[in-house]
C-alpha cells in the first residue's frame, strides 16, 4: 500500500517503511505524529480525495532534524553595475513512515 501525502507544501508518494526527507517539522526526534492531508491511497484499489481521503493517515516518526546543501546565487544589480552573491541551509528533518492506517468507517 502507497499513499501520497502533503507536507511544507510539497506533495511526498510514500509507502510502509520508507524514509522520506521533508521541511524541517516541529516535532522531537523519536516523537510520532499523523500526516493527515492524504490525497491518494494506493494498493489493490486506488482512493482518490476530493481533494483529500477522508478518514486516512499516515503515522510517522521523527529520525533526526539536518541541513540541507549548501545553496548560492549571484543577482546583478544592472544600473549599479555590481554583483550581490546570497547563500543559505535548508532545515531538513527525516522522517520514517510507520504505518498507513485508512478508516472506512468515516469515509
Amino acid at each position: 500500500m502507497y499513499a501520497v501525502v502533503v507536507t511544507g507544501g510539497k506533495q511526498y508518494r510514500v509507502s510502509e517503511g520508507s524514509t522520506l526527507v521533508v521541511d524541517r517539522v516541529t516535532a522531537e526526534p523519536g516523537e510520532e505524529f499523523a500526516l493527515d492531508q492524504v490525497l491518494l491511497l494506493g494498493g489493490d484499489s486506488v482512493q482518490v480525495g476530493t481533494p483529500l481521503v477522508s478518514g486516512a493517515e499516515v503515522r510517522v516518526s521523527v529520525l533526526s532534524h539536518e541541513k540541507g546543501d549548501k545553496t548560492e546565487y549571484t543577482r546583478y544589480l544592472h544600473r549599479r553595475r555590481t554583483r550581490k552573491t546570497k547563500n543559505g541551509r535548508a532545515k531538513l528533518s527525516v522522517l520514517k513512515v510507520e504505518s498507513i492506517q485508512f478508516n472506512t468507517a468515516s469515509a
